[in-house]
């Protein structure tokens, strides 16, 4: 049995999206910023960072987009969500993921030119194809923060032409809209 705490619009939004490319079934408890359901007790028991996603994997957690990430991407290879037997790409991958969590995650902290110059990095690396070649969980990862920028900071197409395109062909794709559907309803409490 999986269960999937997460915060619409936030990190564990790449994790929704995951879970419905696989189409496997799970549980989904939706948290909210508002309440302060990260600090209840019950749910630092599961995750004493206090942050989403949780994914409960029979019982036991496991957290961090990018090792959730994986780790479905590895128990559900039919999904193909990495290519099968290919270290190489398994390294490309985590290297997308740690570059999405280290550098593109924070860097509206830092300002909006900062954030400017980072995600030109990115739509560069990207070119105009998948992460990978073909679509992997490092799509996934790259969209949801890419989502929130293009969402909150609406930048010119032009500017991360790359990173536009990738996002509209994530946007075409059944498990985004029917993630966005599903955290659209539970509604979005975004921390600034």
């Amino acid at each position: 049995m999986l269960t999937l705490y997460f915060a619409p619009g936030s990190s564990s939004m790449a994790v929704h999206i995951a879970l419905h490319e696989i189409g496997v079934p799970f549980e989904g408890k939706p948290m909210s910023f508002r309440n302060n359901d990260l600090r209840r007790p019950d749910y630092l028991a599961l995750n004493p960072e206090g942050k989403v996603p949780t994914l409960v994997v029979d019982g036991r957690p496991l957290t961090e987009v990018a090792a959730i990430l994986y780790y479905l991407a590895k128990r559900f290879p039919d999904a193909e969500l990495l290519p099968r037997d290919d270290l190489e790409a398994d390294a490309q991958a985590l290297s997308w993921m740690s570059f999405i969590a280290s550098t593109l995650h924070p860097a509206r902290r830092h300002g909006l030119e900062y954030a400017k110059g980072v995600y030109g990095i990115a739509d560069k690396r990207l070119g105009n194809g998948w992460a990978l070649g073909r679509y992997s969980i490092a799509d996934i990862h790259l969209f949801r923060l890419y989502w929130r920028l293009a969402n909150s900071l609406r930048p010119a197409p032009e500017e991360f032409p790359n990173l536009t395109a990738h996002y509209a062909r994530m946007m075409a794709r059944p498990a985004v809209q029917r993630t966005i559907e599903i955290e659209t309803a539970v509604g979005y409490e975004l921390p600034a």
